[in-house]
């Protein structure tokens, strides 16, 4: 494996984070906040370790899988790892493991915070907090690839690594293509979104800000209440809109925006998916109901549809504390933190056409105890699922619930209780934002041990990049024939 196209793309990763830290100094500057100066100074210290990753360090001609895996696992560690600078040299997050935190559950579009007062940082590092749930929504790998002409090579093996879901569908021949396309329509909704939060009553800056963490699916707010907070129902409608829209496959928008509805209907994925927050909102809408939580059949629809769409498409938003509904309210909600969204959009979770092909798989395993001899294949939307896939949707579930399993194990041994611990684990992995009881909508992660942060932030990355991007690190085969980087001046002599 060849290093020196890891660290030379780490280099550009880390030169392009540092020009986005440009825009909230700006803003903290317009605003009169002191925090400008940890921007500008986080800025210089990325352009620094950028422009020596990539002038000290000799080019590489192509990348392979096994460089695509780790250049993508270490791009969110790198990218965590600058985006924390600005709260931590602020002093708006005084420990850096928090700081740290707080910036892969934005990369990550986690949305769980360490911080009981939001608004308290400042406009600047609001807006940060933003920025990193939108480059991280639609993922900074595709995003280089959409603008560094230095990965022509070698793409796909980030594309394939980075993309969340089993499937991923190319728009163009050329992969950089692809991810402009992809981009395009992200930014296309972006602006839609703003345009209409801003007609609902917020101002540029709030509904910017709430655009960036909607289409992300990131959930985080400019206020400590989230969303709540606004108390405008309006805004309450549109955001849900746009957290179900940022839940489906961004290839079915833009085959819409291409004039081809019927792509959207046709795919079965996207059925299971409005099948299920329909039937979600039907049933704790009852609940809520019978339980006189909400009486008022505009209110019940009102919170009932934004906490589903939210939790479902593991946005984590809030406008009512959910924790303190019904408990087979919180049951429903909780299993729709894992299914997630649909492959290829920007939702967290297992995905849902994992979940198609795993109800399909098992149906068709009982059949067989039925009929011995029969012969059957497993479809979706009329073509055969490959063997090699069904092998792959297994192995993950199997490896999901094992991580599940080990990390709950861990966090709850730091005398946690089971809930607070397992949701944890479940919000993070998921990358949805909010648990349940200490970690509940109404409460943060701040008071969780340094131990337990660090293990829920291996759980934002596993589930950022679906568990296999990761797990191939952990094999020790995976290591073999390391080549280091070569330095560009040695290079230059070996010419010679």
């Amino acid at each position: 494996m060849r290093t020196g196209i890891v660290f030379i793309f780490l280099g550009w990763l880390i030169l392009f984070l540092s020009a986005a830290l440009l825009l909230p100094m700006a803003t903290a500057l317009y605003y009169n906040e002191d925090s400008w100066i940890a921007f500008a100074e986080s800025a210089l210290i990325g352009s620094i370790i950028g422009v020596a990753l990539t002038t000290l360090i000799k080019g590489e001609k192509e990348m392979g899988h096994k460089e695509g895996f780790v250049v993508v696992a270490f791009a969110w560690l790198a990218a965590a790892a600058l985006g924390a600078l600005p709260y931590w040299l602020s002093g708006g997050i005084p420990s850096y493991l928090d700081a740290y935190f707080e910036a892969m559950s934005g990369f990550t579009t986690t949305g769980s915070t360490i911080l009981s007062e939001i608004e308290h940082l400042g406009k600047g590092l609001l807006l940060w907090r933003s920025i990193t749930q939108w480059l991280g929504g639609m993922g900074i790998i595709v995003l280089s690839l959409a603008i560094l002409p230095i990965l022509g090579i070698g793409g796909m093996q980030l594309y394939k690594a980075e993309m969340p879901g089993p499937t991923k569908d190319k728009l163009a021949p050329r992969i950089q293509d692809t991810a402009r396309i992809l981009w395009g329509v992200y930014i296309l909704l972006t602006a839609m979104e703003t345009g209409l939060l801003m007609i609902a009553g917020l101002d540029f800056y709030e509904a910017i800000n709430h655009a960036f963490t909607t289409l992300s699916t990131g959930g985080f707010s400019t206020q400590n209440g989230s969303i709540a907070d606004f108390n405008n129902p309006l805004v309450d409608y549109i955001i849900s809109f746009f957290m179900f829209v940022a839940g489906i496959n961004f290839t079915l928008h833009y085959w819409l925006l291409r004039g081809h509805p019927v792509r959207i209907f046709k795919n079965e994925e996207f059925r299971f998916y409005a099948l299920v927050t329909l039937c979600a909102v039907m049933l704790i809408m009852t609940a809520n109901y019978f339980y006189n939580t909400y009486t008022n059949f505009a209110d019940n629809l009102r919170y009932t549809l934004f906490q589903v769409c939210s939790i479902f498409t593991t946005a984590g938003f809030g406008t009512a504390d959910f924790d303190q509904w019904a408990p087979v309210c919180k049951l429903a909600l909780v299993s729709l933190m894992f299914l997630g969204g649909m492959a290829g959009s920007t939702a967290g979770g297992i995905k849902n056409i994992r979940i198609i092909v795993f109800g399909k798989f098992t149906r068709m395993q009982i059949n067989k105890l039925i009929h011995p001899r029969s012969v059957e294949a497993i479809k979706v939307d009329g073509q055969k699922v490959p063997q090699e896939v069904i092998q792959s949707i297994l192995g993950f579930l199997a490896l999901y619930v094992t991580v599940f399993i080990l990390a709950t194990l861990i966090v709850t041994a730091h005398n946690i209780d089971l809930i607070t611990g397992a949701t944890a684990v479940i919000a993070t992995l998921n990358n949805i934002g909010p648990g349940l009881a200490k970690v509940g909508p109404a409460c943060h992660f701040g008071h969780l041990p340094g131990l337990t942060k660090i293990v829920l932030i291996i759980c934002m990355v596993a589930g950022r990049l679906e568990l296999y991007t990761i797990a191939v690190l952990a094999v020790p085969a995976f290591w073999k024939d390391l080549k280091p980087p070569v330095p560009s001046w040695h290079a230059r002599k070996t010419e010679r």
